[in-house]
């Protein structure tokens, strides 16, 4: 997304949902017995704040936490013999949290940038996205200069905004700005704004879960094309390093393929 830096690393720390020991870093656990009734070893635990009001990429449901971004670190975990738990923080401290060391690493459809670079560690890129325009149909817009003189949604803080932000004006009172994304694309459909820009990924579930047949979409071509990564503590080269030997690996074994195909972003 996501998202725009300098807004989210000043927020507020609100944790929502937790669904691992009250503690701070990495923990180990001893790992199921062997055939032979001896221990395999240890697993390390990570923590992993993830702002989950994003579907697909992480959501809620009941008291789990799921999505892509999820079923990527689990795969990860599989592969390099780490467990994942994750807790549920808000877009506006998140990165607070990190800082703080009360998870170890951020998987949120963060979009790597050289400004965020500076402030945080990437993983290597696990999902490639773009922006994307949504509106219903009827309202006459084709590209991103169309916007123009138009009431737009957007999550703040986030790459979505900055586009907005950049054609408008940043002091826009045509730009409405939500803590998430659901709540902006809830404007577009209530008739408070006339189009939406958020993360594409996101936008096609919105679509895919609320009839295509009201709603149009599109990706004008000056959206640059924007890469996730999991977020890590500057010079935490031990939980960077674990992350980009699991992407390899899901690469090179085709799972990172078979979560593509099962949100639908691979045929």
């Amino acid at each position: 997304m996501k998202k725009n830096w300098k807004t989210a690393v000043a927020g507020s720390l609100i944790v929502g949902l937790s669904l691992v020991a009250v503690g701070c870093g990495s923990s180990e656990t001893t790992a199921p017995k062997d055939n032979a009734g001896g221990s395999t070893g240890t697993v390390k635990e990570y923590k992993v704040g993830t702002d989950a009001t994003y579907a697909p990429f992480e959501s809620k449901d009941g008291d789990t936490i799921k999505g892509f971004d999820i079923d990527v670190l689990n795969a990860i975990g599989a592969e390099v013999g780490a467990k994942f738990t994750y807790q549920h923080i808000s877009w506006d401290g998140i990165f607070l949290s990190l800082n703080q060391g009360d998870v170890d690493l951020v998987a949120s459809a963060v979009t790597i940038t050289d400004e965020r670079k500076k402030t945080f560690d990437f993983s290597d890129p696990y999902f490639d996205a773009t922006q994307m325009i949504i509106f219903k149909k009827g309202a006459d817009i084709k590209s991103l200069n169309d916007l123009k003189g138009k009431v737009v949604a957007v999550q703040s803080a986030t790459t979505g905004e900055e586009v907005v932000s950049n054609l408008l004006g940043t002091d826009s009172k045509d730009i409405k700005r939500f803590e998430a994304m659901p709540l902006a694309l809830l404007e577009l459909k209530n008739g408070n704004a006339e189009a939406a820009v958020g993360d594409n990924g996101v936008v096609l579930e919105y679509v895919k879960n609320n009839g295509a047949d009201g709603l149009e979409t599109v990706v004008d071509t000056s959206f640059e094309k924007e890469n996730y990564g999991f977020v890590v503590k500057k010079n935490n080269s031990e939980v960077q390093k674990l992350l980009n030997d699991g992407i390899k690996k899901i690469k090179e074994n085709g799972k990172l393929d078979e979560i593509n195909k099962k949100y639908g972003f691979k045929k």
